[in-house]
């Protein structure tokens, strides 16, 4: 299994920060370069305890579908979401959020391993890691940027 660990430093209040991360409109202009839409469950506004989303996208010029659950929930301080169908043989992400006197510190900590016994090992070590890496990176930007600025009124109607 591989594990990616971010910390991601946003100047902004934690509840706005988690309420972006369980954004599934900013999660769709964060994944944009990627075409992911929802195809079932949550499809917009916020996702919680239970639900689950249906995302569609294209990674490495193949159309890929992934189902996700919100496994655990606890607002504003953490979520887990958890693959239930889709191409990982395992995916467990947990998000994490704690407020400093400067902001807030997001944590991600994502759990995966792809299929195949070795041959999945050998591609999550030479080659997802750091594409999943990159795309959580990308992500963290795009909620630092909406949380620190007005833009996180475009996603968050409350």
């Amino acid at each position: 299994m591989s594990k990616i660990i971010l910390h991601t430093l946003i100047n902004a209040p934690i509840k706005r920060c988690f309420d972006l991360s369980t954004s599934i409109d900013l999660h769709k202009i964060s994944a944009s370069k990627t075409n992911e839409e929802t195809i079932a469950g949550v499809t917009e506004g916020l996702i919680n305890l239970h639900e689950t989303v249906t995302w569609k996208a294209k990674h490495f010029g193949f159309w890929h579908r992934m189902k996700v659950q919100i496994t655990e929930y606890k607002k504003p301080n953490y979520f887990v979401d958890e693959m239930v169908d889709g191409i990982f043989k395992f995916m467990k992400h947990r998000h994490e959020f704690r407020q400093t006197e400067n902001g807030t510190i997001m944590t991600d900590i994502f759990d995966f391993s792809s299929p195949l016994g070795i041959l999945g090992k050998i591609v999550d070590h030479l080659i997802l890691k750091n594409y999943m890496t990159n795309f959580l990176k990308k992500r963290n930007q795009i909620i630092k940027e909406f949380a620190e600025s007005e833009q996180w009124k475009e996603v968050l109607k409350n």
